[in-house]
């Protein structure tokens, strides 16, 4: 069985992980990271070369992982610019052909590569990561479904790649398409308790087919090592305060929302295609099942469900940029006024 450290921190602890695309600030090709931009713990490598993994520590609230989120963010900025190159935060980089690029030589991505092919060299995208510390392993799966048919809503809100290979796909989020190429990718089947979750994981590291649990790519998952439920919906936000409103939301979701049995799947894939494909322009299906609702509809009415968690945290005023937001949607309006250098270098100005 899977160790975990479920209840070995407070609960509703926020952890957050962002990847950022480093740069030739020049030419605005991805360019694989150097050794120095990277301290092993806090800024790490990823799939890609060109991809820096930022990880905060474990926070008891939403301002002290802000905090350290600024620091790493500029710390990123400083070791990339004493190596002559740049950082940028989206969930694509609109310019890159995701199979060009190179691969980085660790084990683990090695044996993933090989595995899964050209549906592997395809993820060169980026998404943002908030890790929500619970109890018990059985309340990180009963907070998983409370929580799961929302998570359309945070990747409608949060579409931020709308570009690949320099066109624009028809898609606000072709992070999403890209991420369901892969095997154990979207929503997670229905387990019926933690341990049968840890004995599926198990089966694929006995098999071969994974060497650690990790190579579960779902929208959300257990993540037994930090004990968190691990949500992984969104699109990497470029500015800074989107992705820490994004963490407040996440946070008080995990910790306000009612469980009532399991997800619907049926519902939850349709809205995730949906969300992938119109972004903050797209109608969900209620969480209900009875109707279509637009995006800033459902998010007003979850943000009123998890009132009584934002005010106990405090985080309620964070939650502000997410009204109207549409990343995507700028990203196309000055990719087609400008074209898609000017929308590089804009990127990395705003990151």
């Amino acid at each position: 069985m899977i160790a975990h450290a479920f209840g070995q921190t407070d609960p509703w602890t926020v952890g957050i992980e962002e990847e950022l695309f480093v740069l030739d600030p020049a030419t605005l090709d991805p360019v694989g990271a150097p050794a120095s931009i990277f301290d092993g713990t806090r800024l790490k490598s990823e799939l890609h070369a060109a991809v820096l993994e930022l990880n905060t520590d474990v926070h008891g609230s939403i301002a002290g992982a802000a905090s350290e989120l600024a620091h790493l963010r500029a710390e990123a900025k400083r070791r990339a610019a004493a190596a002559g190159l740049a950082v940028a935060a989206s969930a694509t980089w609109p310019t890159a052909v995701p199979e060009e690029q190179v691969v980085t030589p660790e084990p683990g991505y090695l044996q993933f590569v090989e595995y899964a092919g050209p549906s592997a060299r395809r993820q060169f995208c980026s998404g943002l990561h908030v890790h929500v510390g619970v109890e018990t392993p059985e309340a990180c799966m009963e907070r998983l479904e409370a929580v799961l048919p929302w998570l359309p809503l945070a990747l409608a809100l949060s579409a931020n790649s709308p570009y690949v290979a320099g066109r624009e796909t028809g898609l606000r989020s072709s992070r999403a398409e890209i991420l369901a190429l892969l095997p154990r990718s979207g929503a997670p089947p229905v387990f019926r308790s933690y341990e049968e979750w840890a004995r599926f994981a198990d089966r694929l590291v006995e098999l071969g087919l994974a060497d650690s649990f990790t190579r579960i790519w779902w929208d959300v998952r257990p993540s037994p090592k930090f004990g968190t439920l691990e949500l992984r919906t969104p699109d990497q936000p470029t500015r800074a305060e989107v992705t820490v409103a994004f963490a407040a939301l996440l946070q008080a979701a995990a910790a306000g929302l009612e469980a009532g049995g399991p997800a619907d799947r049926g519902i939850y894939a349709q809205n995730r295609w949906a969300a992938l494909r119109f972004g903050a322009q797209a109608e969900l299906i209620h969480p209900d099942g009875g109707r279509l609702t637009p995006v800033p509809e459902l998010l007003a009415e979850l943000v009123q469900r998890i009132q009584p968690a934002l005010e106990r945290f405090g985080t309620g005023d964070l939650l502000a940029p997410l009204d109207g937001l549409a990343q995507a949607d700028e990203q196309l309006e000055l990719g087609r006024r400008d074209g898609t250098e000017a929308l590089c270098r804009h990127l990395i100005a705003l990151t």
